[in-house]
């Protein structure tokens, strides 16, 4: 041992280990009254009384927060709402029986004059829409606070659920040369810089679209393909990541960039286990939710006014209820409330949809059996009758349709025919040769992970359930 480095000063001294560092909510959960405690983060409301400031401290642990209290003698200038801040101190109950930290020094961070230009005032509720125009403060509210906890809790439970069912997480790749929708509504990938293309352009690859991976490349609208190759080898996967629609919508349940929970798995070869699939990943997903986070949901839904019809322990009990494609079809033509109107063998409209989850009491639905022509090549159909696939969607209240899955066709012949009728069948060679060599039956699904958040919370507006969202001209930050 080095005796030199026995007789070097102490850093520290004792004193700044008597204040123990924690969060609001490691306070507030194990309520240890009288123990010194040191707390950061930022003052959202301010009350002056007669001898002592009251401060609310959030610190985004928790929606809830740690009330402070400050001396009038000990008040920095500085500490305003907003503002960033230490506080050190003792945990108290007040006369309600409340847990507050009574201050023995405040230590600003940051400033927060609200005059120069902060958006956003205290004790003032702001739309949505003006919210949205902030991205980079609004974490700062507290509602988006709360969603963007939640938002965590819910992937945390797809990771969980999924684990928990031996499915093996693959991290799908972002850029891909494959349009797995087939829909054309792909974003193409370049270099930006004009002299690396010339540089990298081939006798073989002339195209500045081809020049870096000599093959047209695009972000990803789906991690599918992908999945299935691995559930050739590993049986059951998912994937939890971002995907990209190049589509010219603006609505409530449309982005460009958004989330996507994928899984595959191997030796499914019909409908009803895909469904028991689904179900199970689901009802098992919002079940942990709901028992780890009643409280921050019951919070974030009181504070936008979600409707009470909307329940998400609706999504707990199964088995959800199936209709067939036709039946759905048979319900919706004896209406006569929508704009659009509904056609046979047509794919169904937003309102068709939530009208069928009306139908069901406001309860998932499933609707089975669909025409193929409305489903990808991809899908594999009914042994006894060939203008059916099985192909599932799940729709649910407030968004419609959530989540979309199938059978795959696994016949190598039959899926050759298909790819070579849509002039495919060389740019996916690789995905038809998955058929040849120890082929099995797959079968998955896909759910949005956003219109999850929309289901379970009642958010109006895909915007709000993502933290830096992108749809047509807009693409802040």
């Amino acid at each position: 041992m080095n005796m030199k480095l026995l007789s070097l000063p102490c850093r520290y001294t004792l004193s700044r280990h008597l204040y123990s560092s924690c969060s609001v909510k490691d306070i507030l959960n194990t309520q240890p009254d009288g123990c010194k405690k040191k707390i950061k983060g930022w003052a959202k409301a301010m009350r002056k009384m007669k001898e002592n400031i009251f401060v609310d401290l959030d610190d985004g642990s928790t929606h809830r927060r740690l009330q402070v209290v400050i001396p009038k003698n000990k008040l920095p200038a500085s500490l305003t709402y907003g503002c960033s801040f230490e506080a050190e101190g003792v945990l108290v109950r007040n006369p309600i029986n409340q847990l507050e930290l009574v201050a023995e020094s405040i230590n600003v961070y940051g400033l927060c004059v609200v005059q120069d230009g902060y958006p956003f005032a205290p004790r003032k509720t702001y739309h949505p829409e003006y919210v949205r125009q902030h991205l980079h403060i609004r974490p700062r509210t507290a509602t988006f606070s709360s969603l963007l906890r939640l938002r965590d809790k819910l992937s945390s439970a797809v990771r969980n659920t999924f684990a928990d069912d031996n499915f093996i997480e693959i991290n799908a790749p972002v850029l891909s040369s494959n349009d797995c929708e087939g829909a054309g509504e792909v974003f193409a990938v370049k270099p930006d810089s004009e002299n690396l293309i010339k540089e990298m352009i081939s006798k073989d690859h002339q195209s500045s679209m081809e020049a870096f991976f000599n093959v047209q490349t695009y972000l990803t609208v789906s991690g599918q393909m992908h999945l299935e190759c691995m559930a050739r080898a590993l049986s059951k996967v998912y994937t939890l990541g971002p995907t990209f629609r190049a589509e010219n919508s603006k609505s409530r349940l449309h982005l460009s960039e958004f989330y996507m929970i994928e899984a595959e798995q191997a030796f499914i070869d019909n409908t009803e286990e895909l469904l028991s699939l689904i179900e199970k990943t689901t009802s098992t997903v919002v079940k942990q939710l709901l028992e780890k986070s009643s409280n921050e949901i019951d919070y974030y839904r009181n504070i936008i006014g979600a409707s009470k019809d909307n329940d998400p322990a609706s999504m707990v009990n199964v088995p959800y209820e199936v209709i067939s494609y036709h039946k759905a079809c048979d319900v919706l033509e004896k209406q006569n409330c929508f704009k659009n109107s509904m056609i046979r063998g047509k794919p169904l409209a937003k309102e068709h949809e939530l009208f069928l989850v009306k139908y069901n009491g406001q309860k998932p639905i499933f609707v089975v059996e669909w025409p193929k022509d409305l489903k990808p090549f991809y899908t594999k159909a009914l042994s006894n009758n060939s203008s059916l696939v099985h192909a599932v969607d799940l729709l649910c209240p407030n968004v419609g349709e959530l989540c979309g899955g199938s059978v795959r066709e696994d016949d190598y012949n039959v899926l050759k025919d298909k790819l070579s009728s849509i002039g495919l069948e060389e740019k996916l060679h690789w995905y038809l040769e998955l058929r040849k060599f120890g082929n099995v039956s797959t079968a998955g699904f896909g759910i949005g992970f956003e219109r999850f958040l929309q289901v379970l919370l009642d958010v109006q507006n895909i915007k709000d359930t993502i933290a830096f969202p992108r749809w047509p001209h807009n693409c802040k930050m």
